[in-house]
């Protein structure tokens, strides 16, 4: 009998024995139904709002973000975002912005009067005001092609915001007239700086700031609204991020001498390495950003230097935990600059001091921050704080000492089930190499004792990291949905994941299923060394570069009873040349394609297919540019004329992961019915009936 049903029948039984005379004038079914406690499922998981953007306002009395939650009734599937605004003391919270389109993107007005964000409710996606002390929200910008990034001048007398170049005339035409044939990698619509005037009502006109073959992709203010520094790469394709980017500087007030809608623009930084986020420091003398040194990194690498804003010779700071860029601003005695990384699991603010010397922690615990925000006249800092118990708040500290406070309680309506619980685990390395971390959640209500299914989950990237976030979360693996069906769940960050440090990161260079395995599966055998997991049910899943590993690993093991490829790229051959990212792979990889093909075909599961015995789940989207929808539609084409138990699951309408609410809740409820084919008499064992671990 399925465990669910036998637990609904007892709790059926026992009601019927005892309850009052009213309750047996329900339908068994429904008593059933209204007595058993709440059980982990997607459609619990999805209870569970998401909490971003965190804002504070300048003098650290209010704290603005952003709730998504899903729309999913009758053919809705899809996300509503609204702004709401807490008061820092913890006095209570509110939704803010309301209406059937999204909104988000939260800042206030220097003077704290009006809250910006950005809505397609007029059509294209516009910054719009709201004033806080309340009032009708009116349109601030009316930007043809639609607003991307935005921030108010200092002094609030101007905002700026970046923009797509508008179509031409001749595309119209020829759109209209069915002649839009697409010529790849070429008229590319640039992202250029826009401005306009602040005064409360809509901008009478904007100024384009900056013109050219390029593209905006980071930008600030300096301190007296005179000049926007910002970054700037050679097409918008994503892969050419990895491989180029320098830093211009503009003056916003001053038109080039050659007059028109030219603004004066100067060079700040140009080199071989990638430059990007600028920020201008308290006193403008000065623009912290990120760069990748004399040379792209496309593996990653995001390192802190300083330039003197007149320029001059940029100067690298000390190396963060990460190196991996995530730079935030400046702390406000400028003597600082705000860094943002995960540190193995967890994720923490820094910071970095501009004299060289070491980064010091500005917070601190097991969990995970995002979206800090400090108050420009107090000494108070907001942000989102979760662990793997506790989802998404919004919390406040004071910014001088770390002494958090949370000021809202998003899921109190929510019947949280009993949770599987989240351990943090090491081992080190086959090779002796790594210390390795990863996060173990245990079935609901698991004994000490008891050997379970093991479920191995593998993260994308490869520079992913799995962190201590709220295990509840929708994903597209939701862990405790896997939980509540009596499934530990592995979730380790082998070689190649980020929060670890460049070394660590780049150790699975030229190494792909190999070192990066190696470390998965001791961490596989160190939890049943543990006791905990059961070597004769094991099963594994991954999405993107996780979907990889797992194409690979069923060519070099069978241990796994079952495994399910989601987004996976198992012939890297094919891969290299159609992904958005080829640059990505090369540089894993070391060497392009025709000059090492060995490289390529030795770490590709393709050709290596003839190993697998292993049943293998193929999920894949529609409309997958990332990793190419034929990347699964190869591996499950494969295993099908080879005999191997396969089924491909194709998502509709869904790029390199779903986005649609109905379509993530499906994954995971497919993925189980996969693997409960193959562990058919799931049962605890004890120590005696374990097989012993190894290959």
């Amino acid at each position: 009998m399925p465990r669910l049903a036998a637990l609904v029948l007892a709790l059926g039984v026992s009601a019927s024995i005892a309850a009052p005379p009213a309750l047996h004038a329900l339908p068994l079914q429904e008593a059933q139904v209204a007595d058993a406690p709440q059980e982990w499922s997607p459609a619990v998981s999805m209870e569970f709002r998401g909490v971003s953007s965190t804002v504070i306002s300048p003098d650290g009395a209010h704290v603005a973000f952003v709730v998504r939650e899903p729309l999913m009734e009758g053919e809705q599937s899809e996300y509503l975002s609204h702004i709401w605004m807490a008061a820092a003391d913890g006095s209570g919270a509110r939704q803010f912005t309301r209406g059937d389109e999204s909104a988000g993107n939260p800042s206030f007005t220097p003077d704290g009067a009006h809250l910006l964000f950005t809505t397609s409710r007029s059509g294209e996606n516009q910054v719009w005001a709201l004033p806080v002390a309340g009032g009708e929200a009116f349109q601030v910008t009316d930007a043809s092609e639609g607003v991307g990034s935005y921030a108010i001048s200092p002094d609030g007398s101007h905002l700026a915001y970046t923009m797509s170049d508008p179509e031409s005339e001749e595309w119209t035409k020829a759109q209209e007239e069915k002649r839009d044939v697409i010529v790849a990698d070429s008229d590319f619509r640039y992202s250029h700086l826009y401005m306009g005037p602040f005064r409360g009502t809509m901008q009478p006109h904007a100024h384009q700031m900056t013109d050219g073959d390029f593209t905006v992709t980071g930008w600030d203010w300096s301190p007296d609204g005179q000049y926007v520094v910002f970054a700037h790469q050679a097409d918008p394709r994503i892969n050419t991020a990895r491989l180029d980017g320098d830093l211009s500087i503009v003056n916003a007030m001053e038109h080039a001498p050659e007059g028109g809608h030219t603004f004066a623009t100067r060079e700040l930084v140009t080199g071989g390495g990638v430059e990007g986020n600028p920020y201008f420091s308290p006193d403008g003398t000065q623009v912290a950003y990120v760069s990748t040194g004399d040379q792209p990194e496309p593996v990653g690498l995001g390192d802190i230097f300083v330039v003197a804003a007149e320029g001059g010779e940029p100067r690298k700071l000390h190396d963060t935990h990460d190196r991996s860029g995530g730079l935030l601003g400046w702390h406000a005695d400028g003597d600082a600059v705000l860094v943002l990384e995960s540190i193995g699991t967890r994720r923490h603010l820094q910071a970095l001091p501009t004299d060289g010397s070491a980064p010091r922690p500005l917070t601190s615990g097991d969990g995970v921050l995002g979206s800090p925000s400090i108050a420009a006249d107090a000494d108070r800092m907001a942000f989102v704080w979760q662990t793997p118990d506790d989802p998404a708040d919004v919390y406040v500290s004071p910014a001088g000492g770390w002494a958090p406070t949370a000021i809202t309680d998003m899921h109190a309506d929510v019947d949280v089930p009993a949770m599987g619980r989240t351990e943090l685990l090491t081992w080190r390395s086959q090779d002796g190499e790594f210390e390795i971390e990863g996060l173990l959640t245990y079935p609901v209500g698991y004994e000490p004792g008891q050997r379970v299914p093991l479920v191995l989950n593998v993260h994308g990237g490869p520079a992913g990291v799995f962190s201590q976030s709220f295990t509840g979360s929708p994903s597209i693996y939701m862990i405790q949905t896997f939980a509540q069906e009596g499934y530990a769940v592995l979730r380790p960050n082998p070689r190649g994941s980020t929060g670890y440090g460049k070394e660590f990161r780049y150790a699975n260079v030229r190494d792909w299923g190999f070192g990066d395995m190696d470390d998965l599966m001791a961490g596989v055998d160190h939890v049943i060394d543990m006791g905990v997991a059961d070597a004769d049910q094991l099963l594994l899943m991954g999405w993107s570069y996780g979907g990889y590993m797992t194409s690979f690993a069923v060519t070099r093991t069978d241990r796994f009873k079952a495994a399910s490829m989601g987004a996976g790229l198992p012939n890297l051959v094919s891969m290299v040349t159609t992904t958005d990212i080829q640059d990505y792979l090369v540089g894993h990889l070391d060497a392009e394609l025709w000059d090492d093909y060995e490289a390529y075909e030795r770490h590709s599961a393709m050709y290596r297919i003839a190993n697998v015995t292993t049943p293998t789940q193929v999920i894949h989207g529609e409309n997958d540019l990332r990793v190419p929808f034929t990347q699964g539609q190869e591996f499950y084409r494969a295993l099908q004329r080879r005999g191997v138990d396969t089924e491909m699951l194709i998502l509709p309408r869904t790029p390199h992961g779903p986005r649609e609410p109905k379509l993530l809740m499906e994954v995971t409820p497919r993925i189980l019915a996969w693997f409960e084919r193959y562990l058919p008499e799931r049962r605890p064992v004890t120590d005696g009936d374990a097989p012993q671990p190894g290959w």
